[in-house]
């Protein structure tokens, strides 16, 4: 790899495309491959063996890009398939999302001696602790609300929008007993919700402060690029850094909503059969038992 290879960012859908915005936007030169899982989604319902198996088969077919880092731009990968994917892929830089959130969270709360921070997450990121874990290694007095949100991702992954009457029913239902709690802080814990922000937010009032991790992570990553000497600078860029997306299913619905989350036209995305995800996955884990 060098300063020249491309940044993956991977998801279940198009949730992820909120941290290629903000990737844009902190590294404008970078050159970015993000893939969605679309035949796939959502991943927070999904078992820990198939989440790790799908990122996994994800990670052999993008390879051969010979990218510098990989970002789970997904709750639920991280905390269920973060560990093993490292383990697998020794020689490649990859990190999640979960304790940027989580460190934005800390700071969110400020020095009260018992925040009460809330997060709404898909139910495996919930089931997993994650957030738990990488909250209270920070701050040990913090009280956690952890609510499950099954409703948004398909939600939004239909492209409703704030103002869908359906959209309102949902947030009410989840958002409402962590109001009623007096949380100090609401992490978005899925990379979908960053969509419905400005709505979250009215929702649960100014006194409370809305996390979404996107910005964090890609400080996170440029921080790793910088370390590792892979940040590539303007004159060895290409005027305007290219975006290319891969998709498993419904390409033509994928590069309309993905206009609206990145807020510019798209290069209509790959659909790449499952069935070439499934060989990649395998090829890996016949190498690493041939080890």
């Amino acid at each position: 790899m060098s300063p020249s290879s491309p940044i993956v960012v991977l998801d279940s859908g198009l949730g992820g495309l909120t941290v290629v915005r903000a990737l844009q936007a902190a590294l404008p030169h970078e050159d970015l491959l993000y893939f969605g899982d679309t035949a796939r989604v959502p991943w927070g319902s999904k078992s820990p063996a198939n989440v790790c198996a799908f990122v996994r088969q994800i990670i052999a077919y993008l390879r051969p890009h010979d990218p510098k880092h990989v970002l789970l731009a997904c709750n639920t990968a991280t905390a269920l398939a973060l560990p093993a994917v490292r383990s697998e892929f020794p020689g490649l830089s990859i990190s999640g999302v979960i304790d940027p959130g989580a460190r934005a969270a800390i700071e969110a709360a400020g020095a009260k001696a018992e925040p009460i921070i809330g997060i709404i997450a898909t139910e495996a990121t919930v089931r997993s602790k994650a957030y738990e874990r990488a909250i209270h290694r920070r701050r040990h007095y913090a009280r956690l609300l952890l609510r499950p949100a099954p409703l948004l991702v398909p939600i939004i992954e239909e492209g409703r929008t704030a103002q869908d009457p359906l959209v309102r029913l949902a947030l009410r239902q989840y958002l409402t007993p962590l109001v009623e709690r007096n949380i100090d802080v609401l992490v978005l814990g899925c990379t979908h919700y960053p969509m419905l922000k400005g709505l979250i937010a009215q929702m649960v009032g100014r006194h409370v402060r809305v996390i979404d991790s996107a910005e964090q992570c890609a400080e996170d990553v440029a921080r790793r690029l910088r370390t590792a000497g892979l940040m590539r600078g303007a004159a060895d860029a290409r005027i305007g850094s290219r975006l290319r997306c891969f998709v498993t299913d419904q390409s033509e619905r994928f590069a309309l909503l993905a206009a609206r989350f990145l807020q510019r036209t798209v290069e209509p995305p790959t659909l790449v059969p499952l069935d070439e995800l499934t060989r990649a996955g395998e090829r890996v884990r016949t190498m690493r038992r041939a080890v």
